[in-house]
């Protein structure tokens, strides 16, 4: 059975920010994903399919990160709060599925149950100001889900 969308989303989160570490160790992660949350071998692969498409996207979101947080260089930023900002901006930008105002509250979401208690109004802060600076460019960007950039 396949989990439910915010499940989904965190254990994408998850292989993603763990990938921030070590991507070499992408199997035993994923067996430890799929013992510790039963997550069936197509769903595991599924959300390592969908890491990868943001792995692919990075040097496009990770700007649009920097320039959104004008405050904070972008080193700065814990890694928590930047993986959430990935996967947030993924979801803004280049899934068509995926209404902006929801991608925006799932990584709010994420940054209050994950991050620090400021995480969640910094993502807010940051997503907010790139879908308000150019909310056409959701458009133009926008590729189906699971289809390579």
């Amino acid at each position: 059975m396949a989990p439910a969308p915010q499940k989904f989303r965190e254990i994408v989160f998850q292989l993603l920010y763990s990938s921030d570490f070590d991507a070499s160790q992408d199997e035993d992660i994923s067996a430890f994903m799929m013992g510790e949350f039963a997550l069936s071998g197509t769903s595991i692969r599924k959300a390592q399919e969908r890491r990868n498409l943001i792995v692919a996207r990075l040097e496009e979101i990770d700007p649009l990160i920097a320039q959104a947080s004008s405050s904070y260089s972008f080193d700065r930023i814990p890694s928590i709060e930047r993986t959430i900002l990935r996967l947030g901006i993924f979801e803004l930008i280049f899934d068509e599925l995926i209404p902006p105002k929801v991608a925006i509250a799932e990584a709010i979401r994420l940054a209050r149950k994950y991050a620090t208690p400021e995480g969640g109004t910094f993502v807010n802060a940051v997503l907010d100001a790139l879908y308000k600076k150019n909310p056409e460019a959701y458009e133009i960007h926008s590729v189906p889900v699971g289809k390579a950039p």
